[in-house]
């Protein structure tokens, strides 16, 4: 066994992956108080708390940029590069975005084997290979807690642009992913998860989301062009599937419904939920969200933490126009991906969110 294998990686970090992310009620007050910057050519910024960042440079083409790094979410450093590097990735896909290049972001401890970094590279450079994305540089620092991650350039045509705002009464909302990443990291973190239930998360997590992306644009390009399928899309990560639903209503201007028994969990979710196993951000994102989410009174406890639970690289939200709900769920299904309809979206009313 080498060296780099020894080191469990995932307890070296005080928070797991996208669960180390601040408190989305931290971020939220701070934004809210820093000036306004003007720029014609600013499509989307950070106001309406989108994926990533579309900057026009011509009539034509535009780029979307994002930045993604964390802590290990895995104890694998291969497989921890190739999470950090699909997670990265994942916000230019969510925009509607090809991803183009990329630059490295390393926090690496100096007391640290350097044949642990080679092998974090190598993942997240096998990543951006298979997702046709350039590694063209980065920048690295010593640090006592390990981090990992990109900045992602993508380019895109500024009138096809996914916004996470948009969403419709009556739309469909699919979703591509199981869910459950972070309270099965949390039970890895206490050597406490089963080892099928990490390959299965794992799995997931190092799935691109280009393949869903590329589904809902073959939808996209049979529609009429006064007609869009696709209204809204986010990918859901650290704001768990509650918070980045509540983004999208918030901004849409609706209210949504969601039965929790038309998720999928990842194998293992809910008994690591049972179990307790919750990193701080959940709790966090509990405190957030749930002044504007109703449970009905079925719904057990482990499922309403799930909804809370932190994603790391996470499947593809998206509202759906209710006559494209078949043709998306049939696209989908031919790239392989195992979407489903997780509920709709309704007049906004009180709550904003509504779990049945």
């Amino acid at each position: 066994m080498s060296s780099a294998e020894q080191i469990r990686l995932t307890t070296t970090a005080k928070a797991a992956g996208c669960a180390a992310k601040l408190s989305p009620s931290v971020l939220d007050a701070v934004l809210k108080r820093l000036p306004r910057q003007t720029d014609p050519n600013v499509i989307v910024g950070f106001e309406t708390s989108d994926d990533a960042a579309v900057y026009r440079l011509t009539d034509d083409l535009a780029i979307v940029q994002t930045v993604d790094f964390f802590t290990p979410i895995v104890d694998d450093p291969e497989l921890f590069g190739q999470v950090a590097a699909t997670n990265a990735l994942s916000d230019v896909y969510a925009m509607g975005g090809r991803p183009i290049s990329a630059l490295t972001i390393v926090a690496f401890p100096a007391a640290s084997r350097p044949e642990i970094l080679e092998q974090i590279l190598r993942g997240g450079f096998a990543k951006m290979t298979e997702a046709n994305c350039t590694v063209v540089g980065g920048h690295s620092i010593r640090d006592d807690e390990l981090k990992f991650g990109y900045a992602v350039t993508g380019t895109i045509h500024p009138q096809k642009i996914w916004k996470n705002v948009g969403a419709r009464p009556g739309d469909a909302l699919v979703f591509t992913k199981p869910i459950g990443t972070g309270v099965i990291s949390t039970a890895l973190k206490h050597g406490r998860a089963d080892e099928s239930w990490v390959a299965i998360a794992t799995a997931s997590m190092t799935r691109l989301n280009r393949d869903a992306a590329e589904a809902l644009h073959e939808i996209e390009n049979t529609a009429p062009q006064n007609a869009p399928p696709i209204h809204a899309v986010t990918d859901v990560t650290g704001f768990a599937l509650l918070g980045h639903a509540r983004e999208m209503a918030i901004g849409s201007s609706v209210s949504m419904k969601i039965d929790h028994t038309r998720i999928e969990y990842l194998p293992g979710a809910i008994e690591a939920a049972r179990a307790g196993f919750f990193s701080g951000g959940m709790k966090n994102n509990r405190e957030f969200v749930e002044g504007c989410v109703s449970f009905t009174s079925h719904v057990p406890d482990e499922f309403r933490t799930l909804l809370f639970d932190p994603q790391t690289s996470g499947g593809l939200l998206a509202a759906v126009a209710p006559e494209f709900r078949n043709a998306a769920l049939a696209a989908l299904a031919h790239h392989n991906i195992p979407a489903r309809v997780i509920g709709e979206v309704f007049a906004k009313h009180t709550p904003l969110l509504e779990v049945t």
